[in-house]
């Protein structure tokens, strides 16, 4: 199987032979060549399935005067698209494009979006940790095609594979089988094997395709892919247990190595990594602070021309330098299809790379001012019609907005509903005794005035509720000690071996009470921590309710790994939706179970 799917994973096709990519590319007869030619490109990142224009604070974004104004929405995106585009035009992306996504493409296992992206002609993308959230497996079904496994075709048919062509530099094979080299080896057509082997032995077998060129104006621009290396930190274990994600800069390196070796100059980045900003900045700001991404960005080989980035759902536009001094162009543009990048340079004819001058970037707010396109709109409408009596189902009601935003002690009270409501499904079968829900997996909040039409306000409806909980995790629960608990919330902070990027509070069920102190150091910050009023001992045993992602040791919550007497239950939003079942009118709770201390 190694053999077969390897080769359609890798380059053959993106590097079909040393001639065709050293050859020259075409002239006008009689006409003097130009001394450079146009190369437009306009990129997504983070997209994440929102075909219909995402809602709330997900669906505005700061235009370039500073106004906030509606923005997303595949439709609006297509018209965008087609207003920016002209002869000289490659459409790629950065990730995240599928996974934590709405009902409409979730119900399909992500088709719908990856559709979408091929009609309006994405050629591109690297892989982003959400791409892996059902498991390398599923990611390469949906590359290739074929049926889900266990759900099998959707409404639309047997699924025919995505039209672009998904780039992961960083991810390699564990333990490859004895052919996988030879096969990385076939792929380059022809090449210096030589060459290729010291590369490979540096670098190891790649899971996916590192590298693809496209041809605009009879030049060969290089697109390299990357993701961030903290992906197995951030997705479930099981899905990529034989896969390494390998430093970004490194991979990054040996993938324009290789592009150098078939004679390919004009070399992008296209990376699922990216930096926070300054709130409230113009898109077109520079208000990137410096991190993750921009080691990236500065340390990669100084033959990468740009670095266009994805993962921290910001919008920026920075010149950074690169190890040999040049200034490139470091980018990103937002999520949920609310911007466009939009990137113009001139590629030397002579020396096909890229003149650094020429670069000019723009980041391009998707307005909803725009006549959407028509026939995205019919595609998304067809989508939404066959999910509607599964997304329209009432499941409960809420008395009030049940949000997601933190108190001041990081908790939330969408977060403490969560909990609670999988507290009450681990119960049976799984004797949990308390429930912690990982921050990051609360995605969007429960409003009163609800989407529901005609149900009236308070309802919540089963599309509402997957919106808040997209994953579709296992609930399952492990026996911890009080002090192996202790130190799960030890591992909420930064400064631990753990490596916690930063502060990530885990929203506890109404039982379980403690208090952090801001100032002590990591180790020492949790005390008084009770169950059911009563007070932890370091010996005690507790029966802990979990998702399989927090279970496996997902962001950076170690400790989890050391529980015991696994039990798996009812999926996350299956355990949501029967606590509304035994609880119809929900009271919003209130976010008060951490005492906060300097």
């Amino acid at each position: 199987m190694m053999s077969r799917s390897f080769q359609r994973l890798a380059l053959a096709g993106a590097l079909a032979g040393a001639g065709l990519l050293l050859a020259t590319g075409p002239a006008e007869a009689g006409n003097k060549p130009p001394k450079t030619v146009p190369v437009r490109l306009l990129a997504l990142n983070d997209f994440h399935g929102n075909l219909e224009p995402p809602t709330g604070s997900s669906g505005r974004m700061v235009d370039e005067n500073g106004a906030t104004v509606e923005a997303g929405g595949a439709a609006y995106i297509a018209t965008h698209l087609k207003q920016l585009s002209d002869k000289n035009t490659l459409k790629v992306a950065q990730g995240d494009l599928i996974g934590a996504t709405p009902l409409i493409s979730a119900a399909y296992h992500d088709e719908p979006s990856v559709e979408f992206l091929g009609k309006v002609g994405v050629t591109a993308s690297a892989v982003g940790n959400h791409e892996f959230d059902e498991g390398y497996s599923e990611l390469r079904r949906i590359m290739r095609g074929g049926c889900h496994p266990v759900d099998g075709c959707s409404p639309a048919g047997e699924w025919k594979g995505a039209d672009y062509t998904y780039l992961g530099a960083n991810v390699i094979f564990k333990r490859p089988n004895a052919s996988a080299e030879k096969d990385a080896l076939t792929a380059f057509g022809g090449q210096d094997t030589a060459s290729l082997r010291a590369l490979l032995k540096d670098y190891g077998i790649p899971a996916l395709p590192p590298v693809t060129v496209r041809w605009m104006n009879g030049v060969p621009v290089g697109f390299i892919g990357l993701v961030t290396q903290s992906t197995p930190n951030i997705v479930t274990s099981e899905g990529i247990k034989d896969l390494e994600f390998i430093d970004e800069v490194k991979a990054a390196n040996v993938a324009s190595r290789l592009l150098k070796l078939v004679g390919v100059k004009a070399q992008v980045v296209l990376v699922h990594e990216g930096d926070q900003v300054t709130a409230g900045q113009s898109p077109d700001a520079c208000s990137a602070q410096p991190g993750a991404g921009n080691r990236i960005a500065t340390q990669v080989d100084a033959e990468v021309d740009m670095i266009l980035s994805g993962h921290s759902h910001q919008a920026y536009l920075c010149t950074v330098t690169d190890p040999q001094g040049g200034k490139r162009l470091y980018s990103q543009g937002g999520s949920f299809g609310r911007v466009i990048t939009k990137v113009d340079f001139q590629v030397d004819v002579r020396t096909r790379d890229v003149v650094r001058s020429s670069v000019v970037a723009d980041n391009q707010v998707v307005t909803r001012t725009v006549t959407p396109d028509p026939e995205i709109a019919e595609f998304v409408k067809t989508w939404k019609d066959r999910v509607a009596p599964v997304a329209n189902k009432p499941i409960g009601r809420i008395t009030a907005d049940v949000t997601n935003t933190a108190s001041a002690s990081g908790e939330s009270s969408l977060g403490n509903l969560i909990a609670d409501g999988q507290l009450a499904a681990a119960r049976t079968g799984g004797n949990a005794q308390i429930a912690l829900m990982n921050p990051g997996g609360v995605r969007a909040s429960l409003a009163y005035a609800g989407s529901a039409a005609g149900e009236g306000d308070g309802v919540v409806t089963y599309g509402e509720a997957f919106t808040v909980q997209p994953f579709n995790n296992l609930l399952q629960a492990v026996t911890l000690t009080g002090a192996q608990l202790k130190t799960v919330l030890e591992q909420q902070f930064t400064g631990g071996p753990n490596a916690q990027p930063f502060t990530k509070i885990l929203q506890p069920s109404s039982n379980l009470t403690y208090t952090y102190s801001t100032g002590a150091p990591w180790g020492s910050k949790v005390s008084n921590l009770k169950i059911d009023g009563v007070g932890v001992t370091d010996s005690q045993t507790i029966r802990v309710a979990a998702n399989n992602f927090l279970v496996g040791g997902g962001d950076a919550f170690l400790a989890f790994k050391d529980g015991a007497d696994l039990w798996s239950g009812p999926l996350d939003i299956d355990a949501f939706a029967a606590y509304f079942a035994a609880n119809p009118s929900i009271t919003p709770p209130v976010p008060d179970h951490i005492t906060v201390t300097p």
